[in-house]
Order: structure tokens, then C-alpha cells, then sequence
């Protein structure tokens, strides 16, 4: 195939938002924006999904919070944040001036809080859709994660779209049984998109003194070594859905992000990446543009899902 010289396309379309081209920050990775303004091309990327939102701020779990492993990192911050109140106050000035899409990530602890931060959200200038965090517990159903169970996540979904008219993404925990039941529950729900993965629970000893690296103990593993395992739940529910899904795990490169684009992302979510090289995210920008010219393609849209499962 040859090589094109003309302009490539890389817009894509996650249900009603429309992005300039496929990548975005993941949850968590980028802060509000304003800690990367100087370090990545903010203006460059299809949007930036912001540090994970709660009604009320919370303070998130003591110290150690972070460890690294071998190709990858595991992370118990305890979904520290500011508050929905001062992030549109506070952070939403800022969001405005990035010049790209703004995605606010949301959490609670009940539905009834899920709907209250959608509802308040709505309406605010600058932002574009939510991301519904779904691997938080269920205060009252005894802990038991949204995440983990077909009927609570889509409860959670059916709550949310009902409050807003903002695109709701709905992002998966890769902890369950069967990936596909959690899409699949969340598409008959009314998620216009779904995002994955989330972290893997993992956790890491200090053999010399015997105590856990976190202080919480467990944490949610990321990085390049989750790469496969969520480059196989994308691949599976990319196949099972209708509507479009974000990949998210272990993508540092551009390299990395065609492979979730073929598996059947129309979008992918740049995380831990960010801590060790700010620029990652414009580079896979420029990384996907490359690949699509040589590859002989004039729009980003013609790989989505084209792995060839032939001989």
C-alpha cells in the first residue's frame, strides 16, 4: 500500500461528542490540566479527562499512596479531590482555555450522589461529557462495588443519564468474571460510550520489614504490564457493544494505541504514562498520523476494529 501525502482525518465520534482526533488523558493521570499546561500540547489532544469528582472533597487515603512495580506502578490515593463545588469554581476557569474536549470524571458512593454530581454538572460552560466511575463502593449494599455486579452499574448509568444531557461514558473495572456482561449491562442502560480498563487490584511487601508498601495495603495496578490484559477486554467488548469504546491500560506509545484501535477502540486514554513522559500524549497524536500515512489510510476511522483474524 502506498504511502498518502494528503491530509489525514483523525476525527472521531463517541456517540454525540465529537472529537478532533482519538486521544484522550485518563482519570487520575493529568490533574485538572493546569498541572500539564507546560509539559503537553493540551490543545493537541481529542480532550482531557479530569482527576475523578465527588459531591463532597475528599482527603483520599495516608501515605504511601504510590508504588512502583516492575513495568508499571500501583496507586491507593483513595479518590482524592476537591469537591465538585470548588472544581467548577476553581478548576473549570482553566478547562476552558485548553482549547480541546473536557471530560469530567464522577464517583460516589450511591446512585442517588452519582445523579446529584451529574445534575450539577450540567449546564456548566466548558464541559462536554462525563465519565462515570464505576469501581467505587456501594455504601449501601455493604461495600460491594458498582463495578462488579451487572445491575448495580446499570442502575448507577440509568441514574445518571436521567439527570443529564451530557454524553455519559460509563468506565469498567477490570476485576468481574465477565467483562462483557458489565458492557453489555451498561449499554442497555443508555451509555452512549464505555471506557476500559481500570486499574487491577494487585499489592506489593517490603520483605525486610514485613508491611505492605501501601498503607491501605491493596491499590490498583497500571501501566505497561496490564497492557494485554486490557487489550483483551477491549477486543471482547468492542465486539459485543454498539456504541463506542475508549481503550485504557499500559499505552505509552503510538504503537501501543493503533493496537487498541484495531482491537476495536474508536478512542484510547493515555494514564501512568504521563508521570514519566509529560509529552507522551502529543506524541501519540503525531505517532497515529504517522502510522495512518504509511499505513495508506486518510482516516483514523478505517483501522477501528480492522484486526484480521484470517490465516
Amino acid at each position: 500500500m502506498a504511502a498518502v501525502n494528503h491530509p489525514i482525518d483523525l476525527s472521531v465520534s463517541l456517540g454525540p461528542l465529537a472529537l478532533a482526533n482519538p486521544v484522550l488523558t485518563a482519570s487520575g493521570t493529568f490533574g485538572y490540566a493546569a498541572e500539564f499546561a507546560n509539559l503537553a500540547p493540551l490543545a493537541r489532544l481529542g480532550g482531557v479527562v479530569v482527576k475523578g469528582i465527588s459531591l463532597a472533597p475528599r482527603p483520599g487515603n495516608p501515605p504511601p499512596r504510590i508504588v512502583e512495580t516492575p513495568c508499571g506502578m500501583l496507586n491507593a490515593i483513595g479518590l482524592e479531590n476537591v469537591g465538585v463545588d470548588r472544581f467548577i469554581t476553581d478548576k473549570m476557569p482553566f478547562l476552558r482555555t485548553c482549547d480541546c474536549r473536557v471530560i469530567v470524571n464522577i464517583l460516589g458512593d450511591s446512585s442517588e450522589e452519582y445523579a446529584a454530581l451529574a445534575a450539577r454538572l450540567t449546564g456548566v460552560a466548558g464541559i462536554d461529557a462525563l465519565e462515570v466511575n464505576i469501581s467505587c463502593p456501594n455504601v449501601k449494599k455493604g461495600g460491594v462495588a458498582f463495578g462488579t455486579v451487572p445491575e448495580m452499574a446499570a442502575t448507577v448509568t440509568q441514574a445518571v443519564k436521567a439527570a443529564t444531557d451530557l454524553p455519559v461514558i460509563v468506565k469498567l473495572s477490570p476485576n468481574v468474571t465477565d467483562i462483557v456482561a458489565m458492557a453489555r449491562a451498561v449499554e442497555t442502560a443508555g451509555a452512549d460510550a464505555i471506557s476500559l480498563i481500570n486499574t487491577l487490584i494487585g499489592m506489593a511487601i517490603d520483605a525486610r520489614s514485613r508491611r505492605p508498601r501501601l498503607a491501605n495495603v491493596i491499590g490498583g495496578l497500571s501501566g505497561p504490564a496490564i497492557k494485554p490484559v486490557a487489550l483483551r477486554m477491549v477486543w471482547q467488548v468492542a465486539s459485543a457493544v454498539s456504541i463506542p469504546v475508549i481503550g485504557i491500560g499500559g499505552i505509552a506509545t503510538a504503537e501501543d494505541a493503533v493496537e487498541f484501535l484495531l482491537a476495536g477502540a474508536t478512542a484510547i486514554q493515555v494514564g501512568t504514562a504521563n508521570f514519566f513522559n509529560p509529552a507522551t500524549t502529543g506524541q501519540i497524536v503525531d505517532g497515529i498520523e504517522a502510522y495512518l500515512r504509511q499505513q495508506g489510510e486518510s482516516s483514523v476511522r478505517g483501522i477501528v476494529g480492522s484486526l484480521r483474524l484470517d490465516a
